[in-house]
């Protein structure tokens, strides 16, 4: 039975992803610089500027730190979609904390962004660990981020279970040694393949009947 249970933030308990490739499309557009699906959905589970120093070079006298402010902007702005709950969050969140499961989430996000989407959900309270961009030198797909979770839980990877939206943080559940979950709240199942198991949001976990015995 695993004794903790880790989440990614974005498309795992709350659906800001349209919110988010909105805010990216709007940079691209507003400079000129050709996109399309495949490079929205780039950005998706990793760190911001990480994800940024891949285009930056199309984007002529600007630096990673300029457009990210600038898309942060973007996300903030009254008409953008706002961020709803993923079905079965806070009732899998709930449940577990009864359990006395001990809970964490692993984010590619910042710190205040983080724990402002986390207040907002009536999630933050629930945690034992936060982990940010802010808090690992290497974000996703590499798995500092979830091993640090790990640590901090005092559990080994294997007594831990990972539930991720992206394909990059799935990589670093995986290379991390953790069991994953893969939700297709974001993305299609073929792009979540690395994950052990494929469930469509959180309101069909059967908690702790969940992948191998």
């Amino acid at each position: 039975m695993y004794k903790v249970a880790l989440f990614d933030l974005d498309g795992t308990l709350i659906n800001s992803e349209h919110k988010n490739r909105e805010a990216w499309a709007r940079l691209f557009r507003r400079h000129g610089v050709p996109y399309d699906d495949s490079v929205l959905r780039s950005f998706t589970g990793r760190p911001a500027k990480e994800a940024m120093a891949d285009h930056v070079a199309s984007f002529a006298g600007h630096s990673v730190d300029e457009l990210c402010a600038e898309v942060a902007a973007y996300a903030a702005l009254p008409d953008m979609p706002a961020a709803v709950t993923v079905d079965g969050a806070m009732e899998l969140l709930h449940q577990l904390q009864q359990m006395r499961v001990p809970l964490g989430v692993v984010t590619s996000g910042p710190r205040d962004y983080a724990e402002s989407a986390l207040t907002t959900l009536g999630a933050l309270q629930l945690l034992d660990v936060l982990i940010t961009a802010d808090d690992v030198s290497r974000g996703k797909p590499d798995p500092e981020g979830y091993s640090t979770a790990c640590s901090a839980l005092n559990v080994e990877p294997s007594q831990a279970i990972v539930f991720e939206d992206a394909p990059a943080g799935i990589l670093a559940a995986k290379r991390a040694g953790i069991f994953c979950v893969g939700l297709t709240t974001t993305h299609d199942a073929e792009a979540l393949a690395e994950a052990d198991v494929l469930l469509k949001d959180l309101t069909e976990v059967r908690w702790p009947h969940i992948g191998p015995s």
